[in-house]
């Protein structure tokens, strides 16, 4: 599970490694003497986990302005649910007619 900082106490990891999953949330600092050596080692962790979320938001923060998702039309879980797959369907449609369009 990719996460920021927010989600880095022991309850949240504990909950993703209860579920089988590992859990790769963004480090903000270490203890250390040597400030160097701190930057390099947060840089070696974060760098991979960055790169991941930057295309997973990419695609929430498409959702968020163009397709309406800054706030739930209805009311209940599974009426959201489907909002949200409503969207997706959406983007992936927009987005596979723009890959097919460049591909040829």
């Amino acid at each position: 599970v990719y996460a920021d900082s927010a989600y880095r106490g022991d309850h949240f990891g504990k909950a993703v490694i209860a579920k089988g999953g590992t859990p790769r949330i963004v480090a903000t600092g270490m203890w250390g003497r040597d400030e160097a050596e701190i930057r390099t080692r947060l840089n070696a962790w974060n760098q991979p986990i960055q790169r991941i979320r930057g295309r997973i938001e990419k695609i929430f923060r498409t959702w968020k302005r163009s397709y309406g998702l800054r706030r739930m039309r209805w009311w209940g879980l599974a009426k959201a649910g489907v909002q949200i797959r409503l969207t997706a369907i959406a983007y992936n449609m927009k987005r596979g007619l723009q890959i097919i369009a460049a591909a040829g």
